[in-house]
């Protein structure tokens, strides 16, 4: 990577950082409004983590629910219910830093990934169908990302945000979040309580997430 592309990258990756930072800490409650579409979209990123790992696992999903509030569940029967349940903390934050690389160092499939978020959001909003508020508000996203896949030259821009935004919503929300899986993940698995099972979560996906930095902010190996 050129040095003049790879400290525009930095400067992109910092301003995300301190848009967020800023908004979520300084902003106060002006600012946690204007969070509000990363919240639904994290609360997104984690049903369907759920969603994926049950399919993956041999399951099917009944129903995906995301309420205004942030909050949400996945409806679903069979599969393996330990990975279910680390599908949702862990399947997200994997989800988030794929965003992030790809909207920084693979930037020509940006609009190709953005649309299939989308159709992956109408797919839930239909076909795991539970209440009219949860469609509306993926149908609005998928809207959303028609309109930046359409009209503007976003895409890339659009996937970097969302996606380090997201990842720096689970981390902050390792505490809260995930504490009803956990809980009944500690009662399938054993060995640890939840509380330790936490700490483990956090540490796998902090890891993750230095990867993906390392990978997105270094030279490109020759």
């Amino acid at each position: 990577m050129g040095t003049k592309k790879k400290r525009n990258l930095v400067l992109r990756t910092f301003a995300i950082l301190a848009i967020y930072t800023g908004l979520f800490y300084f902003g106060g409650a002006s600012g946690h409004k204007l969070l509000v579409p990363v919240t639904l979209f994290v609360t997104f990123l984690h049903e369907f983590g759920h969603a994926a790992a049950t399919i993956l696992t041999g399951g099917h999903v009944t129903a995906i629910q995301i309420n205004p509030d942030g909050s949400g569940f996945t409806q679903s029967a069979g599969g393996s219910g330990g990975i279910i349940l680390m599908g949702g903390y862990i399947g997200s934050a994997i989800f988030g830093n794929l965003l992030f690389y790809v909207g920084a160092r693979v930037r020509h499939l940006a609009p190709l990934l953005l649309r299939l978020i989308g159709i992956l959001m109408v797919i839930s909003a239909f076909f795991w169908f539970h209440s009219m508020t949860s469609t509306v508000i993926l149908l609005l996203f998928a809207a959303g990302i028609y309109a930046i896949t359409r009209f503007t030259n976003w895409e890339d821009e659009t996937l970097m945000f969302f996606g380090l935004a997201s990842v720096l919503y689970i981390i902050q929300d390792f505490n809260v979040g995930p504490s009803s899986d956990l809980h009944k993940y500690a009662a399938i698995i054993g060995l640890f309580p939840a509380k330790v099972w936490m700490y483990i979560w956090l540490i796998i996906v902090i890891l993750l997430t230095a990867g993906t930095l390392k990978l997105v902010l270094t030279a490109d190996p020759k």
